[in-house]
């Protein structure tokens, strides 16, 4: 068969762990033998980021903009024991947090739906795709212990040198604990820009919710400039596709997702969507079923699965033990990019590609043939536990006899 041809390429960026090696499998079994594969290489592993000092991770974030499209294999978020196995310079930050912040994207995470492995929520028949907003309030706070006897305010000096304030409380009578939370209004539409535009280009509905009754500036906030942006910009769209955005409280959202069907993306924002993210891959069965997207404003993607590095399989690799882990979101963060490229490049043969990629990991877990932690979640009869290379070696054979045809 001849291989399919690329004209741009995308950019790839290698990772660590049991993911890495992985990441190579994939290549020499799923792409490699299919696709006359273009891309600029980026080892995002650690120890390159620490030779590199994180340069490494800024280069391939500044790649994404110029080719418009990325793959990433799992990253280290080093802490204290990494800095030492792994002798690092200093405790470099998140790759994931540094590329989202050049890109000012958009984190959106759906699950993988096969059969077999039927959701805790037995009426999610359709994937719920995850938007969190991936800046700011808590996880760029500031925080305080404060002594009992202390009064705390809210202190905002402006550009023309006027101040205010406002009490936050009055610790007459405790000891306790203060944390201050910003937001950016440029964050906030390119946050709701982000959403709007996945949605148009999944033809799905958009929700959002946040709590604005009880946080009446703060998220208020975010309220009123997602409906300015909606009106404004995206409105008629929807309107000719017959999607809907809607807005709803954070906990009146939670309980209308319970009782759905799926089939939808949820927008929360940063910590709502740290939290919801896990909620819902957890339930449909398994965090190694999740794809993640990061989407900017301007149109990059940047294609990865939502998991780890499966650094326990790691070490168990290392010893010559065998494994099964858990390809899927991998694999179909490589078809993801694919069909990206695809589209843009109008490369009808290389979404084919992507679709088949797709279809054949999908076929291969239902036809019973399975790493060990589907296993133990499906309820097909007949099922077997295989190895990590087997797995991508039984789609391997499937995707042959797709193209084939």
């Amino acid at each position: 068969m001849e291989k399919i041809k690329m004209t741009t390429p995308l950019v790839e960026m290698d990772g660590d762990e049991m993911t890495r090696i992985l990441w190579k499998m994939i290549k020499d079994n799923l792409i490699l033998p299919f696709v006359d594969l273009k891309s600029e290489y980026y080892d995002l592993g650690l120890e390159k980021r620490n030779e590199t000092n994180d340069q490494v991770t800024v280069d391939s974030a500044n790649a994404t903009k110029k080719y418009g499209v990325a793959v990433k294999c799992a990253t280290i978020t080093p802490n204290a024991q990494r800095m030492t196995e792994y002798n690092l310079k200093e405790m470099w930050k998140s790759p994931n947090g540094t590329i989202r912040a050049i890109l000012d994207g958009t984190v959106f995470r759906t699950p993988i739906i096969v059969k077999g492995i039927t959701p805790y929520i037995p009426t999610w028949t359709k994937p719920i795709t995850i938007a969190r907003h991936a800046y700011g309030d808590v996880y760029k706070n500031v925080e305080m212990n404060v002594e009992k006897g202390s009064k705390c305010y809210l202190y905002k000096e402006n550009a023309d040198g006027t101040t205010s304030k406002e009490l936050v409380y009055d610790f007459s009578d405790s000891d306790g604990i203060i944390q201050g939370l910003h937001n950016k209004d440029n964050s906030i539409r390119s946050f709701a820009r982000c959403c709007f535009n996945y949605a148009i280009d999944m033809r799905q509905d958009l929700w959002f919710a946040t709590k604005d009754t009880i946080s009446k500036k703060y998220d208020h906030h975010f309220k009123d400039i997602f409906n300015e942006v909606f009106e404004s910009e995206y409105k008629a769209k929807f309107d000719e596709l017959g999607i809907e955005y809607f807005y709803t409280l954070i906990d009146d959202a939670v309980a209308r997702v319970v009782r759905s069907e799926g089939g939808y993306i949820w927008a929360c924002k940063n910590y709502d969507g740290d939290v919801m993210s896990d909620m819902v891959a957890t339930a449909y069965g398994s965090l190694a079923m999740m794809t993640s997207v990061l989407v900017s404003p301007e149109g990059y993607y940047e294609y990865e699965a939502a998991h780890g590095t499966v650094q326990r399989h790691y070490y168990k690799h290392l010893k010559g033990e065998e494994t099964s882990t858990n390809s899927v979101a991998t694999i179909f963060a490589w078809s993801g990019a694919f069909r990206k490229r695809g589209e843009m490049d109008n490369l009808p043969d290389l979404i084919n590609y992507a679709d088949m990629l797709e279809k054949a990991t999908i076929d291969t877990i239902e036809s019973g043939i399975m790493t060990g932690d589907l296993y133990l979640l499906s309820t097909l009869d007949g099922k077997k536990k295989v190895n990590s290379e087997d797995f991508l070696k039984s789609v391997a054979e499937k995707l042959t006899s797709y193209l084939n045809k």
